[in-house]
């Protein structure tokens, strides 16, 4: 009998700052977006990097702790499962959409060059993220996209 595997794994930057909100209950949720470069060859036979972007949904804690420390251009590594949504907007039209749901957010990168070190942040991870010392965002300089 085969089993059924939904795991995305993705390292990658942040296209933009996260978005913090919350559900009418009080949950709180982080929308992502990373790129994710694919290495080929173009028609000139050159190696050249195709970025890939992704949404990504953190609840929780761990999303309040993605929003008080990423910013845009911050590298990051997801580990996740896809997750496929359809809704209708307010004029009828039918809309669908395919993301990754965060099971843990690692945030990669250090203070000053942006890379080398990481802070780990589970799932669920109470208060012991915000007593981390997390990197600093880099600057809008050193983003290459």
């Amino acid at each position: 009998m085969a089993a059924n595997v939904n795991r995305v794994v993705l390292v990658g930057n942040l296209t933009r700052d996260p978005e913090l909100r919350h559900t009418p209950s009080g949950t709180p949720v982080c929308s992502l977006r990373i790129a994710v470069n694919s290495r080929r060859k173009d028609e000139t036979g050159q190696w050249v990097d195709k970025p890939n972007y992704f949404s990504i949904t953190v609840w929780g804690q761990q999303g309040e702790n993605c929003a008080q420390y990423l910013s845009k251009g911050r590298p990051v590594a997801i580990d996740g499962r896809l997750d496929w949504r359809e809704w209708e907007t307010q004029d009828g039209a039918k809309r669908e959409a395919v993301e990754v749901v965060a099971e843990t957010v690692q945030f990669l990168g250090s203070r000053g060059d942006g890379e080398g070190g990481s802070s780990y942040v589970p799932a669920g991870a109470g208060g012991a993220a915000a007593d981390a010392d997390f990197p600093s965002p880099a600057s809008d300089d050193d983003i290459p996209f």
